[in-house]
């Protein structure tokens, strides 16, 4: 493991140097991962550890026909490589449990009887172990309990390991029966294709990921964009404007800046004007949101957030309430504006950047 130093505070890591492939291999040579549900981050984990040489399987309800045809078009071979859930169940010897949060308490039943001793019970997300007393799902205690959660959608898992980057992931062991639980968990991370794996518990990656995708990852982004839209048509600027200034900029040239060299690289590469205002800016906008972020995570940590998803998820014509929710986003002006905004991209670039060209900021491409 390597110890690095994050802001000043020093965290110990697992990068593919600490625990290569060749060692991951070594660790499932004897297993047969079974992947359970082939929805959002199934197919991108299974097929990473399929195509680093791990013995994988998938188990997917025929019930839903769209992801059953989705692992038959991506190879998985019914009878021999893809099962239902049951027969998946009972031959994997590490269960990927990767349906749906609502969806494991469901397949919970099915999964269970399955979980004989050594076996392994894995997890992408806490919620339903540290949600345990509400969601049922209570392992027996003669198995390992890990978790690998990597930091991105599973499109994102597939596309990075793909062009050879990795995803970092979190890793945890609730409950080691076997004395492997810990190397496993790690082999798997690394079998999946993560950059590097970071430790915590079941209960912090469950705490701090309700609280992201609530927040700055999804819910307080989609706010804050609507919110400064409103403001610039209300005063005369045209739904492309609003849009480009809002969304566009943002998502296609200043995040990026951001992601390559941290938010003050990013000030310094943006204009005088824009670098006063947004650091003026900046603690009024973190004054007005730090009491909502500390309530939010204040109903996250008590299970208030959890309850409120299991007892709203449940309720007969949540889907179709979700439906019309999603379609109020989509037909709203900004994400029409949006979509004629991402068509009129160009299809090709502008111009042929050369090697050796200096970008922004002196940046060699």
């Amino acid at each position: 493991m390597a110890i690095i130093d994050f802001g000043g505070v020093k965290e110990t890591v697992v990068t593919r140097k600490e625990f290569p492939l060749s060692k991951a291999r070594r660790v499932l040579n004897n297993e047969t991962v079974a992947v359970i549900g082939y929805g959002v981050q199934g197919p991108a984990q299974a097929l990473n550890m399929k195509d680093n040489g791990i013995r994988v399987i998938v188990g997917q309800s025929k019930q839903f026909q769209k992801d059953w045809d989705r692992a038959v078009a991506d190879g998985w071979t019914p009878g021999e490589t893809l099962f239902d859930l049951e027969e998946a169940c009972a031959r994997g010897t590490i269960i990927q449990l990767l349906v749906s949060d609502a969806a494991q308490r469901i397949v919970w039943p099915t999964v269970r009887p399955h979980l004989t001793a050594g076996k392994a019970l894995y997890f992408s997300h806490g919620f339903s172990i540290t949600y345990r007393k509400h969601t049922g799902v209570v392992p027996p205690k003669d198995v390992d309990v890990i978790m690998v959660a990597p930091k991105g959608s599973g499109l994102n898992v597939r596309r990075n390991f793909l062009s050879g980057a990795g995803i970092n992931s979190s890793y945890a062991v609730f409950q080691d029966a076997t004395g492997r639980a810990e190397e496993r968990c790690l082999a798997i991370g690394i079998a999946i294709g993560s950059g590097y794996l970071f430790p915590t518990t079941f209960e912090h990656e469950t705490v701090s990921d309700l609280t992201g995708e609530r927040g700055v990852l999804m819910g307080a982004l989609a706010g804050i964009m609507e919110a400064q839209y409103e403001v610039l048509r209300a005063n005369g600027h045209s739904p492309s404007e609003a849009f480009n200034e809002t969304v566009e900029e943002l998502t296609q040239s200043l995040i990026r800046l951001v992601d390559e060299n941290g938010m003050d690289w990013m000030f310094v590469n943006c204009s005088a004007t824009a670098q006063r205002g947004a650091l003026d800016w900046k603690p009024r906008f973190k004054k007005a949101t730090l009491p909502v972020f500390r309530e939010l995570y204040r109903r996250v940590k008590s299970g208030a957030e959890a309850l409120h998803v299991i007892r709203t998820c449940s309720r007969p014509g949540y889907a179709e309430r979700v439906a019309k929710e999603l379609a109020a986003i989509r037909d709203s002006e900004m994400w029409r504006a949006g979509a004629a905004v991402r068509a009129l991209r160009p299809k090709e670039p502008a111009r042929e950047i050369k090697k050796g060209t200096k970008g922004v900021g002196g940046r060699s491409y």
